[in-house]
C-alpha cells in the first residue's frame, strides 16, 4: 500500500488524444450512412469501406466544414492546405490495410483549451494540432474467434492531440469535460458518449519531482466518460509510482480501462511513427482553403460556453452551477433566452429549477445525447414570477414544477387546483395574527420574542400558517407579528 509521503516525491504529467466522430450524413470517403446505432452489423458499408479492389475514395465536404468550425472552438489556426497520408498497419478491423489519415500536414494547427476546474480556478491545455481522419472497425471476440463488424469503418473523426500541459486526474477531467462542450456547441458532433461520439486516450507518465525530463509514458485507450479519464489517469499514477517505488520501470505501452475493476491492464507495446510506415495518399487530392471560406464558416459557429460564462456573471452563480448549467448547449440556449426576455432575479430562479429537472451530469456508459426540456421558457418565467409577486411560496413553486412535468400545464392552473396561491392581503393575513397572539397556546412565544428570543418567531408564524391552511404569505405574516409585538 503506497503512503502519501511515497505519491508526493512524484509528479503526474498527462496528455490526451481525443477522437470526435463529426456529425456528418454520410461516412468521410463514401457515401454510407455515418449512423452506426442500432444497426445490424456491416449493415452501413460500401466498397470503400470493405476495402475492395478499384474503388477510389471522394472526401465528404461536409467534414472539412465540421473540421473548421472545430478549429474555431479550438482557439487554434486552419491550415490553407492539408492532405491525408497512409497509415499502414494490418489488422482485420482495417481492410485496405491501411487508415487514411494526416499526419504530415494536419487541417487544424495548434490552440487551447481553457478547461475550468471546480474550484472556480482554470488549466490552460494547449493543442498541438487536430487532424482529420476514418475510423477502422469494430472487433468483438468470442473465446477462440472474433468477429468483424465494418460498421464503423470509414467514420469520420477529428482526433484532438493536447500538449502535456495536464498535471493532475482532475485537470484531465476538466480538460475532457470543456472538450466535450466545445464540440456540441460548435455543433461538430452529436456527443453520444455512450456511442463512442467522443473517445479518450489518456497518456500518463510520472517522474520524480524537481525532474527536468518527462518519464515513460503508457497509454490508456478509448475512454468513453469523464469520470473514466479522472479514474484512469489516477489508477495510472498509484501503478508507475508503485513500480517506481519497487525499483522496477514502467515501459511504453497502451492499455486498456477495466470500468468494472476500476483498473487498466495492458494490451500491446507502443508503436512509433516509423511502425507505420506513413506515406502520402495519392487518392486524395489536397484541400485547399481561402481565407473567405474559411470566415464564411465559422461565422456560423453558435455561442461558445465561455459566452455564457460572461453573460451569466451577473447571476452570481458559483462555478458548480455554471458548469452543470452548461453541459448541454439546449440547456445554456435556455437559460440565456430567460435571461434575455426577463430579469435577473427570475432568470437565476429558472436557472435553478432547471438543474432540478434535467440530468445536469451527462457523464458515464449511460449518456444520453442531449437534455430535453419538456417546459418552455415562457411557463418557467410565469411560475417565477408568482413567487417573485408572493403569489407562491417556494416551496409550492417546487410542488407546481413537478406537476408541470406531468403534464406541461400552465403553473397559474396547478397552483389553483391544489389550493396553493397564497394569500397577501395584509388585512385578511392580520386578523389571523390577531387571532394567533390572542390565542393563550402563544402567550409565552409572545413573551420570549418581547425579551428578545427571536427564535420563537417561527412557531409564531407556523401557528398563522396553520390557521390559514398554508395560504398565509410567510414573509408577511412575520412581519405583522413583529408590528404588533412592538
Amino acid at each position: 500500500m503506497l503512503t502519501e509521503e511515497q505519491l508526493a516525491k512524484y509528479d503526474i504529467t498527462i496528455g490526451i488524444e481525443c477522437h470526435v466522430q463529426l456529425a456528418t450524413i454520410t461516412k468521410l470517403f463514401s457515401g454510407a450512412d455515418n449512423d452506426a446505432r442500432d444497426k445490424a452489423p456491416n449493415s452501413v458499408v460500401s466498397p470503400i469501406d470493405f476495402g475492395l479492389p478499384g474503388m477510389l475514395p471522394v472526401l465528404n465536404r461536409k467534414a472539412v466544414n465540421l473540421a473548421i468550425k472545430a478549429g474555431k472552438a479550438l482557439n487554434s489556426e486552419i491550415a490553407r492546405v492539408s492532405r491525408f497520408d497512409r497509415k499502414h498497419y494490418f489488422y482485420p478491423d482495417l481492410p485496405k490495410g491501411y487508415q487514411t489519415t494526416q499526419m504530415y500536414n494536419p487541417i487544424i494547427l495548434a490552440g487551447y483549451v481553457d478547461a475550468p476546474l471546480e474550484d472556480g480556478t482554470s488549466v490552460k491545455v494547449r493543442i498541438h494540432h487536430a487532424h482529420m481522419e476514418e475510423d477502422a472497425g469494430k472487433l468483438t471476440h468470442f473465446g477462440d474467434y472474433s468477429l468483424v463488424d465494418l460498421n464503423r469503418a470509414g467514420t469520420p473523426l477529428i482526433e484532438i492531440v493536447s500538449e502535456p500541459d495536464i498535471h493532475s486526474p482532475a485537470e484531465a477531467k476538466a480538460y475532457a469535460t470543456e472538450l466535450y462542450r466545445l464540440m456540441t456547441y460548435a455543433g461538430v458532433t452529436h456527443g453520444d458518449l455512450y456511442h463512442g461520439n467522443m473517445r479518450f486516450d489518456v497518456n500518463v507518465s510520472i517522474a520524480p519531482k524537481g525532474a527536468t525530463e518527462l518519464g515513460i509514458r503508457a497509454e490508456v485507450k478509448n475512454l468513453n466518460s469523464f469520470k473514466s479519464v479522472e479514474r484512469a489517469a489516477e489508477y495510472e499514477f498509484r501503478r508507475q509510482v508503485e513500480l517506481l517505488e519497487k525499483g522496477e520501470r514502467v515501459v511504453q505501452e497502451t492499455r486498456g480501462w477495466d470500468e468494472t475493476k476500476q483498473r487498466t491492464s495492458s494490451q500491446r507495446s507502443k508503436e512509433d511513427a516509423q511502425d507505420y510506415r506513413y506515406m502520402p495518399d495519392a487518392d486524395i487530392p489536397p484541400i485547399v482553403l481561402t481565407d473567405q471560406e474559411i470566415e464564411e464558416i465559422q461565422s456560423t459557429v453558435p455561442n461558445l460556453p465561455s459566452f455564457y460564462r460572461e453573460a451569466w456573471k451577473e447571476l452570481d452563480f458559483d462555478s458548480t452551477v455554471v458548469n452543470a448549467l452548461l453541459l448541454s448547449s439546449e440547456t445554456a440556449q435556455f437559460v440565456q433566452g430567460v435571461l434575455e426576455s426577463t430579469n435577473k432575479s427570475i432568470a437565476r430562479r429558472v436557472a435553478l429549477w432547471l438543474l432540478m429537472t434535467i440530468d445536469e451530469e451527462l457523464d458515464g456508459d449511460n449518456s444520453t445525447q442531449k437534455n430535453k426540456i419538456s417546459i418552455s421558457q415562457e411557463q418557467f418565467i410565469a411560475l417565477a414570477t408568482m413567487v417573485e409577486a408572493n403569489e407562491l411560496s417556494s416551496t409550492a413553486a417546487k410542488d407546481v414544477l413537478a406537476e408541470m412535468l406531468k403534464n406541461s400545464n400552465d403553473p397559474r392552473k396547478i397552483a389553483e387546483a391544489k389550493n396553493l396561491i397564497q394569500v397577501s392581503d395584509e388585512g385578511a393575513i392580520a386578523s389571523i395574527v390577531d387571532e394567533v397572539l390572542a390565542d393563550s397556546g402563544s402567550a409565552k412565544a409572545v413573551e420570549d420574542l418581547k425579551k428578545g428570543n427571536d427564535k420563537v418567531i417561527g412557531f409564531l408564524v407556523g401557528q398563522v400558517m396553520k390557521k390559514s391552511a398554508g395560504k398565509a404569505n410567510p414573509e408577511l405574516a412575520q412581519k405583522l407579528i413583529r408590528e404588533r409585538i412592538k
